[in-house]
């Protein structure tokens, strides 16, 4: 024993460099493990918007399960609108309405590729195949009232009537406002949709983000250049809107959102403060800290 002592303590002592390189081989390896994490398991979401209060709160930290859905890869170069090619891994369980959902946002109506990658929050309401339909601000999904989350806000005491249309309302040109909307029914792989004139600024949009050319010659319509009168949907999409009715720019003003869009489920709320108080305000900030509201669960 007294050997061994000796010969530890003639070691000769391990060098600034070396330290320096045992540092950085421990940090890689957390911060890989960081990312795999964060890639395919869980993930944090700060919500920015008010658009699903009160279930969520602007300002709220939440952990968003990721491999529920199906995990993949990281989408974009992180903190940067730079796309990446992703794989996905199986899912756990497929998605279900009134599911809350993250996803990546597809983008305004009228605009094909958006600018910015941004993750979006919403309640998933109706799933690939089904008819959605608001009538006096209730929702009804295949012709049945839907289940009215818990939380469910309105902010007008008075319901928009049937004959007053919203122009910025989806699809384009629908005589509808966000009380009283659709039926419209949610695209599903293979179904087919009629293409005409009449509706050819409804479908002109969402064509292209399947990755066809559309456009109209007259009464004709062509796709990839080819005179047609029905387009084959390639993908399967859900429809999600805000608990905060009256605050959420949604499915009814932006439309569809694609499966394989679907980012992960959030599970619970791990911080929530007031994110419209300044950084710099930073007492501000603490004193607005929810306390209640940490450790609540998303349903």
């Amino acid at each position: 024993m007294t050997k061994q002592i000796k010969e530890e303590q003639n070691k000769p002592p391990i060098s600034f460099g070396r330290k320096s390189l045992l540092f950085l081989k421990e940090a890689g390896i957390v911060l890989g493990l960081f990312l795999v994490i964060n890639s395919f398991v869980f993930a944090s979401f700060l919500v920015p918007t008010g658009s699903m209060e009160n279930e969520v709160l602007t300002g709220e930290l939440l952990f968003v399960n990721k491999f529920i859905y199906g995990a993949t890869s990281p989408r974009n170069v992180h903190f940067t609108n730079i796309r990446l090619p992703y794989f996905k891994l199986p899912a756990f369980r497929d998605v279900h309405r009134n599911d809350v959902i993250v996803f990546v946002f597809p983008g305004e109506r009228d605009v094909v590729h958006p600018t910015d990658f941004v993750f979006y929050l919403k309640r998933c309401m109706a799933l690939s195949g089904d008819t959605i339909q608001v009538k006096n601000r209730v929702v009804y999904v295949n012709g049945k009232m839907a289940p009215i989350p818990r939380n469910i806000k309105f902010d007008r005491p008075e319901i928009w009537p049937p004959n007053i249309p919203d122009e910025g309302i989806f699809p384009k040109g629908k005589p509808w406002n966000q009380d009283q909307y659709g039926p419209l029914v949610i695209p599903k792989k293979g179904m087919q949709v009629p293409l005409n004139a009449q509706n050819y600024d409804e479908w002109a949009v969402f064509v292209q983000r399947e990755g066809h050319s559309i456009e109209r010659q007259g009464d004709q319509i062509l796709v990839d250049g080819k005179p047609t009168n029905e387009y084959t949907v390639q993908r399967d999409y859900l429809f999600g809107m805000g608990d905060h009715r009256d605050n959420s720019l949604d499915g009814r003003y932006w439309g569809f959102i694609p499966r394989e869009d679907l980012v992960g489920t959030p599970m619970i709320v791990y911080w929530s403060w007031d994110t419209d108080i300044p950084l710099y305000d930073i007492f501000g900030r603490i004193a607005s800290i929810r306390w209640g509201r940490i450790g609540s669960l998303i349903e």
